[in-house]
């Protein structure tokens, strides 16, 4: 593994359109940077349902003030895929793929970074590491079985199989349907009395006539208590088990970031709202020199936070940064 003697103004951790932000508003104020991704660059959109389409207008979704021009109103998983890549390619981002970061550590007034592939050093560091690749489990007897998955991508193999759909908010909902007009038999499981309100408003008149005719089923205020390789056992509240014969699961029980990783760096988390210790105005932790942006830190509100908040975070966290610079000569 290599030590770098470098000492980079700022290393960003994720490329995702938080971190490329960053990264851009880091060049346009000449400071030396470095973004580090563990996956592919936008490695969750990628990770995202084939057929996506995404809640935000193109506009919201601009970073860098690039132009994100699309014929439709909503763009799709791979408009966006696209579009990054352009601005990527566009400011020459200095982006590692495909190495992990596994340490943060203080070190003499910076950082120590170390890495699937090397130790590199910065004066600043971001974490813009989304929570994508985090799934809030369950905590059942049979959640890690091979047929239940936390991430919906195609429909296509589920052809007149038995689905269960655990969740009730935008995922859930449109992962039934998509399952639904590929040929499977689609059951949503719900611990609610009803879809979330957060269900798009174009999408849930189509779930709710699906369920008003019989096409899909549902089993609110119900949660799952195990699974096993043929079925799915539910209660309703009552000391009784009741068993769905199943053949695959989607749990779409939500994401949160990776706490264990942000308290390693010394960042305090805290205990009821799971969101990380920051100042609101610049994102700098309680550890100084270390900074929090996007849905990394924002613990059980992380879904109120959109990529167009994200990129105001890169902003206002790279001006600190270079004003910090200023300051020191």
């Amino acid at each position: 593994m290599s030590v770098s003697a470098h000492v980079y103004d700022i290393l960003i951790i994720g490329a995702g359109p938080v971190g490329l932000a960053c990264g851009i508003e880091a060049a346009r104020k000449n400071l030396d940077y470095l973004i580090i991704e563990k996956g592919c660059l936008t490695n969750s959109i990628f990770h995202f349902p084939a057929e996506m389409q995404f809640f935000s207008t193109p506009e919201l979704l601009e970073i860098g003030g690039v132009p994100f021009v699309i014929l439709r109103e909503k763009p799709s998983r791979q408009d966006c895929l696209n579009y990054y890549r352009r601005v990527a390619e566009a400011f020459n981002l200095r982006v590692r793929l495909f190495e992990t970061v596994e340490q943060v550590r203080p070190d003499d007034g910076g950082f120590e970074v170390k890495t699937s592939k090397a130790t590199c050093t910065a004066r600043n560091v971001v974490l813009a590491t989304g929570f994508y690749d985090h799934p809030n489990l369950l905590g059942i007897a049979g959640e890690h079985l091979a047929k239940v998955s936390h991430y919906y991508t195609a429909a296509h193999p589920f052809f007149k199989r038995k689905v269960a759909i655990i969740g009730g908010k935008n995922s859930a909902v449109e992962a039934a349907l998509d399952l639904y007009r590929h040929g499977a038999e689609v059951t949503i499981i719900h611990r609610g009395a009803d879809f979330g309100k957060s269900v798009k408003y174009w999408i849930l008149p189509d779930i709710q006539n699906r369920v008003k005719d019989g096409a899909i089923k549902t089993r609110f205020n119900t949660r799952v208590t195990r699974i096993t390789e043929e079925a799915i056992y539910v209660t309703n509240g009552s000391a009784t088990e009741e068993r769905l014969d199943n053949d695959f699961i989607f749990a779409m029980t939500g994401y949160h970031a990776d706490y264990e990783f942000l308290r390693s760096a010394g960042i305090e988390i805290d205990s009821e709202y799971q969101k990380a210790r920051y100042n609101p105005e610049t994102f700098e932790t309680n550890v100084p020199s270390l900074y929090i942006a996007g849905v990394a830190g924002a613990g059980k509100g992380a879904n109120m936070l959109f990529i167009e908040h994200g990129r105001e975070h890169a902003k206002k966290i790279v001006s600190h940064i270079a004003n910090k610079n200023t300051r020191s000569f």
